[in-house]
């Protein structure tokens, strides 16, 4: 299976579970992160771009694919990818490197569809 569809088949599955538990604080923040990516000030791309690295910086890999993905969904090319991982790793120094390497990992398979 593919990296892509494995983690989105995972987080599907996981949100549904953690969904259904119907606590109120969860869905309160899952609503905020859903509505602070729509367009505003700045549009879809750059916000997606700015999630991208900070996750990047924050080095939490489920982040930086559900990210990727967004960013694939939006139609970002891979130069402004790429150059957003590079403000990452400079900002997160080296420690991002290993998260950096999953990431174009995953880029990629994104690129294959």
């Amino acid at each position: 299976m593919s990296l892509v569809k494995q983690f989105n088949e995972y987080r599907s599955k996981m949100n549904e579970k953690i969904l259904a538990s119907d606590n109120l604080i969860i869905k309160r923040i899952f609503n905020l992160d859903t509505n602070a990516y729509q367009a505003g000030a700045l549009d879809i791309k750059s916000k997606e771009l700015i999630g991208l690295t900070c996750s990047l910086v924050l080095r939490c890999d489920d982040c930086v694919k559900y990210h990727l993905g967004k960013c694939k969904e939006v139609g970002l090319i891979t130069e402004e990818v790429h150059e957003a991982m590079g403000i990452a790793t400079l900002v997160g120094g080296t420690i991002v490197v290993p998260h950096l390497r999953r990431a174009f990992e995953y880029w990629d398979e994104l690129s294959k569809n």
